[in-house]
């Protein structure tokens, strides 16, 4: 996904509503073909949707991310989605995890590829595959492994032999014969080579749809259209070839890619939910209402079949993955928020429209019964539209010129709170590691009278890189004496003979040179210079890391000492323990009163907030955190998250009819595992005024029946708010 977008409504409206690559509509060899029986596994698609076994399928969407999440979550996460009434989990597939090192690899843990596409299987679900290998997705070098960098003469993403192979129609025909095939031949490239390890490894797994797995659709490049001008000539010709190489690899699926045709579906592959929270920045969520009218347009006028929810579940930048400036908590705004607590719940779709219209079968829309329903056409207005919304995947109102059709569903949403279970306030408890400033270059790597280039000298190993400088200083009357740096990084800090200047910081919507201009007093003589230059969005890599004093044994051999006045200083490590806290609900830690830096919990990294339970021992828990900027450790807790407030509706649009005789619309309220109801706040037999969740009981209209909250109490009948 693009970064660039300034407003999540913008983002919304111009997401790719990407298609398959000009490929046809069947797969495999003419001999795979003519072998198919009719009961044979297969997908196919024509201009209005995917079909599936000869069936055209209305799908509904969801962004979940295996490497922003953990294996034993996995389960949860993937069990909620189709409660909330999805179809098809949608993934990325990060190169950068997968082959940190040219040639050696890594499927464990978090980057389980295979066990996380097993578990969706398992659960009935469908699965995306958006292959890349570049993704975007806020992910550090868009998934793209820092060794590419070394490779010479290479260009990322363009028609050149290093990143992709060129054709041998312009190769000698002495060295190898006229390609025969409809698409050229094409030496293999690091680009191929790993796109052709990932088609692989499923196929092995027998995880594509054909072979009875649940992968109906992949994706080859990402959003190309965003940079194929920048590469003039070489751009298009890149497309056609990363076509072509995806098709020819036989997956038995679809491959999905930025252009379209009358004859291709039309795919929404991000519909935001919210947006990607930044350094700086407040977080946007997207309302409701503009949600629904987004897919009911989607639908209605590109007739479109695929909506995806980007993100369902935003999860966490573990360690240093975290693109720029963007934060370790990743669209914690999403439906499923970052502790894997559902805010939206109980999905339940109801299409009320006619088969002509969509052109797709009922039964082929979710897996919950459908149910036809016609509204009048008095409530085809925007502002119905809107009163109708009540979560982001509530009422969906479209009107046409001579019909009405309605998508209404009820959704359960829940209010998020953070209970302190343990606070770390005692001093005698922490303990501190004062990160050298260097100030000699004896034992610096790189020493010249040149500046290098910070990514190219770190290798990707460390985001923070000191330059040193010397200077002889002669007094000459009052001189008044500044110091001005410009640099290209994302943050600046400042040491003159190692007491602290200051420090200067970027920001995500205003890229390129940072200034620092401070006035400085220098002695006679010589004079020592060190700057921190850091990028911002991955951890550090200063000489606590370098020792791994954030794990057991490194911390062990680190020389400790209590906190006296260190706190608020910059370039800080701190150290505690703290007990595991009882029960189920995530545990998190409030970090308000630092500034920036990393934590690792027993030697892992969790960024700045969500401490995945299955980080956690039976006992107690080594905490080490980095401060960059300064902060007051001893006003940090440890909390648990959970939803303690959950709210649903219902009213004369619900479905079945509030006047139907046989069945009466319903809403089922849920709280999280582990908890009940304890109380019915709220609950009114009339006419709301506004928005019951924001002013309660104010929102009374005027023919409420005051014994409304009492029935509901004493039927146990659902409620518009409940507490768990």
């Amino acid at each position: 996904m693009s970064g660039g977008a300034t407003t999540v409504a913008v983002v919304a409206v111009l997401a790719v509503l990407a298609a398959m690559a000009a490929a046809g509509r069947a797969w495999g060899t003419d001999e795979e073909r003519g072998n198919r029986t009719a009961g044979r596994r297969e997908v196919t698609y024509d201009g209005r949707a995917l079909i599936l076994d000869g069936a055209r399928r209305m799908l509904f969407s969801g962004d979940m991310h295996y490497p922003r999440s953990t294996p034993e979550m996995w389960p949860d996460l993937i069990a909620k989605a189709k409660k909330g009434g999805l179809d098809v989990i949608q993934t990325y597939v990060f190169w950068n995890v997968h082959e940190p090192v040219q040639g050696q690899y890594n499927f464990e843990g978090r980057y389980d590829l295979v066990k996380f596409i097993r578990e969706i299987h398992d659960q009935g679900l469908y699965v995306s595959l958006r292959i890349g290998p570049f993704v975007e997705s806020e992910w550090k070098l868009g998934g793209l492994p820092f060794w590419l960098r070394g490779i010479s003469n290479i260009t990322l993403r363009c028609d050149n032999e290093p990143f992709k192979p060129i054709s041998i129609t312009n190769m000698s025909q002495n060295n190898c014969k006229q390609a025969t095939n409809r698409y050229p031949v094409y030496h293999q490239s690091h680009m191929q080579k790993f796109v052709t390890k990932i088609v692989n490894l499923m196929k092995d797994e027998r995880l594509f749809y054909p072979q009875g797995g649940p992968i109906i659709i992949s994706q080859i490049e990402n959003e190309y259209k965003l940079v194929e001008a920048a590469f003039h000539s070489k751009g298009p010709s890149y497309v056609q070839w990363a076509a072509a190489m995806a098709v020819n690899l036989h997956t038995g699926v679809p491959w999905m890619m930025w252009p379209n045709s009358p004859n291709k579906p039309a795919l929404w592959t991000e519909n935001w939910t919210s947006r990607y929270p930044v350094y700086g920045q407040d977080q946007r969520h997207r309302s409701a209402a503009d949600l629904a009218f987004a897919v009911a347009l989607f639908i209605a006028r590109k007739k479109g079949s695929f909506v995806n929810y980007y993100m369902y579940h935003g999860g966490t930048n573990f360690g240093r993955f975290a693109s720029s400036y963007v934060t370790t908590s990743y669209y914690d705004g999403a439906p499923l928020d970052e502790y894997d607590v559902f805010i939206l719940n109980n999905l339940e779709r109801n299409l009320a429209t006619t088969e002509a219209f969509i052109g797709l079968p009922f039964r082929g829309f979710s897996a919950k019964p459908l149910h036809a329903h016609w509204q009048k056409p008095s409530i085809c207005s925007i502002d119905d539209l809107y009163y109708l919304a009540f979560s982001p995947y509530t009422g969906h109102v479209f009107a046409t010129e001579s019909e009405c059709v309605a998508f209404l569903i009820n959704a359960q949403h829940g209010l998020r709170t953070a209970q302190v279970v343990q606070p770390l306030n005692h001093v005698d408890r922490w303990k501190i590691f004062k990160e050298p400033i260097p100030m000699a270059p004896r034992k610096i790597p790189h020493v010249g009278n040149q500046l290098c280039e910070h990514l190219s000298t770190t290798k990707d190993e460390t985001d923070y890189l000191w330059y040193l400088a010397a200077y002889n200083y002669k007094r000459n009357g009052n001189d008044q004496l500044v110091l001005n740096i410009e640099a290209h990084a994302h943050i600046l800090h400042a040491f003159i003979n190692n007491d602290y200047l200051g420090n200067v910081h970027g920001s995500h919507d205003k890229p390129g040179d940072i200034v620092l201009k401070a006035p400085i007093s220098l002695r006679e003589g010589r004079n020592s210079i060190s700057l921190l230059c850091v990028m911002v969005g991955s951890p550090v890599g200063l000489s606590g890391e370098t020792n791994k004093i954030y794990k057991s044994e490194g911390s062990s051999r680190a020389e400790w000492a209590a906190i006296d006045k260190s706190m608020h200083l910059p370039l800080i490590w701190y150290k505690t323990r703290f007990d595991t806290p009882w029960g189920n609900d995530p545990v998190t830690l409030n970090l308000s009163s630092m500034g920036k830096g990393e934590v690792w919990i027993n030697g892992e990294s969790i960024g700045r907030y969500h401490i995945p339970r299955y980080f956690l021992k039976a006992g107690e828990n080594l905490l080490v955190l980095m401060e960059e900027i300064g902060g007051d450790p001893l006003q940090i807790t440890v909390n648990t998250m959970s939803v303690t407030r959950i709210y649903s509706s219902v009213s004369e649009f619900s479905t079945p009819s509030l006047l139907s005789r046989e069945k009466h619309p319903a809403i089922h309220l849920r709280c999280q595992k582990g908890k009940h109801i304890t109380d019915i706040e709220f609950a009114s037999y009339g006419n709301p005024l506004e928005d019951c969740r924001k002013s309660g009981r104010n929102c009374l209209g005027s023919c409420h029946a005051e014994m409304s909250e009492f029935v509901v109490k004493n039927v146990n009948f659902s409620t518009s708010k409940a507490t768990c």
